[in-house]
């Protein structure tokens, strides 16, 4: 496999990087000699009409076309191509398989079990979840090894697929960020890719942990400001959720819940500054925004990771997380809905907000309608309960959670990188068409928020014979789990 890499690398290398960097050259040079062109074509004019008001407008239009043609085009980032992990069906759990190994791994009482099996019926995903091979074993293995072969099974397939769908070699990257929350390891595991591929010295390596389930929509922001110094770059964003190193040991059934929900996935995505990539990429990046909520106690505690009575440590769900969600989403839709709704809307959303602040304290702040200016979405998959809330305060049809619901009940929650998993649905049904837009909101624990905004860049098609949903597309929807 290794020999089978570095000759993939080194053929990419030698018939796609040379062209590539002579194309740029070629287009870099051509909007400089164009902005030269149209300078002295003012200044011919100007030599034969010396008028003051000639002046202004020509050096105006000059200064437009500059800035529209030139400067703005260069400052977009495209999402080129991502790729998402279908596990291999040997990791799957079934219900009945996971309460068992539960019950003899914790010697659980019946009613733990009970509750473990509730949470699992309730939760809205599958029998098809999959966890890594190093918790199918009796007790489970959570050594630092089994971390980390865990991350070289589902990051190193998706880097991997995504070179091979977007033709690149490795040393066409100029900046990778890597994102697990809950397990960081040293080396870090940016430097674990760029040692398995031999990426290049100077390659910009990022890795962030702590996130929550926000980490890949922060990525994606994070990805942003880079390219916006580092010009005519690729960006690579790995995203995962590190589970052999997590998993709870003890009974606290409010630390129990994440045993049950969260489940195996990655995602490998390719985003870019050039312009080669304009016609070619599937999105492009309209906005961004992270708000935050960790300045709250109560919302700080809602969903964190400590120890239990006995010492055991994990992840605990208190009872108000609905609530901290909600306002979270609260405050976040104020400031998005200011940047990208229509003015109908700021205006019916700034008249409630006077109304509740000066008249009537007790109703409810109006929910702008995003569905005017946002076609898809793209939600957190925490669980059934956590998505219909987040659309029942959006105010989005069944259909607009769709997505979201199927993702959770075909592959669980798998953290930051559900988001994608999402989109490859929407997607592999070809419901996203050119020109429309996609919401991704990314919640994590902290409590924050990220939400991004893409429009569709060119027609999608095919891509229900690829990725993870090939062969359940047709499957779905379950129209049992839409209500």
């Amino acid at each position: 496999m290794e020999q089978l890499s570095k000759f993939t690398h080194d053929t990419l290398l030698l018939h796609k990087s040379i062209p590539q960097n002579r194309t740029s050259i070629l287009s870099t040079s051509f909007k400089i000699l164009s902005f030269i062109l149209l300078t002295l074509l003012a200044f011919l004019f100007l030599n034969q009409i010396q008028k003051a008001n000639f002046l202004v407008l020509c050096v105006s239009f000059v200064f437009l076309i500059y800035k529209t043609y030139l400067i703005s085009r260069s400052s977009d980032i495209y999402l080129v191509d991502y790729s998402c992990l279908k596990p291999p069906n040997f990791w799957r759990v079934p219900f009945s398989s996971f309460l068992e190994h539960s019950r003899i791994v914790h010697s659980l009482d019946q009613e733990s079990v009970d509750f473990m099996s509730r949470v699992l019926v309730t939760s809205g995903q599958s029998q098809k979840t999959c966890i890594p091979p190093a918790l199918h074993y009796l007790p489970p293995r959570s050594s630092h090894e089994d971390a980390i072969n865990e991350a070289q099974m589902v990051l190193f397939p998706v880097f991997e697929d995504l070179l091979s769908k977007t033709k690149l070699s490795p040393l066409d990257i100029d900046i990778i960020i890597v994102n697990c929350s809950g397990y960081c390891s040293t080396p870090s595991l940016s430097s674990i890719i760029i040692n398995r591929y031999s990426m290049r010295e100077d390659i910009k390596s990022f890795n962030i942990s702590g996130m929550g389930c926000s980490a890949s929509a922060l990525a994606v922001d994070m990805a942003q400001n880079l390219l916006k110094v580092h010009k005519n770059s690729n960006a690579v964003i790995l995203s995962t959720e590190i589970l052999s190193n997590g998993w709870y040991a003890g009974k606290d059934r409010s630390m129990m819940i994440l045993n049950c929900l969260f489940r195996s996935g990655s995602a490998a995505i390719l985003i870019t500054n050039k312009e080669s990539a304009r016609k070619i990429s599937k999105y492009r990046l309209l906005y961004t925004l992270r708000t935050q909520g960790a300045f709250d106690d109560i919302a700080y505690n809602a969903a964190i990771r400590e120890e239990d009575s006995k010492g055991f440590l994990g992840f605990r769900l208190k009872k108000d997380v609905l609530h901290v969600v909600g306002e979270l989403l609260r405050s976040s839709f104020h400031i998005m809905g200011s940047s990208i709704l229509p003015l109908e809307e700021k205006i019916r959303y700034g008249f409630s907000v006077i109304r509740k602040k000066f008249l009537d304290k007790s109703t409810e702040l109006y929910v702008p309608n995003f569905r005017k200016v946002i076609q898809h979405y793209c939600l957190p998959t925490s669980g059934k309960a956590m998505i219909m809330e987040i659309g029942r305060k959006m105010k989005l049809k069944d259909e607009e959670v769709e997505a979201a619901l199927m993702t959770l009940h075909r592959f669980g929650n798998q953290s930051s990188s559900s988001l994608w998993y999402e989109l490859a649905y929407m997607e592999g049904k070809e419901r996203v068409k050119q020109g429309e837009r996609v919401l991704q909101l990314g919640m994590g624990s902290g409590p924050k928020c990220t939400s991004l905004v893409w429009e569709c860049n060119r027609p999608i098609v095919g891509e229900s014979a690829k990725g993870p949903w090939a062969d359940s597309i047709n499957s779905y929807p379950i129209y049992s789990f839409l209500t």
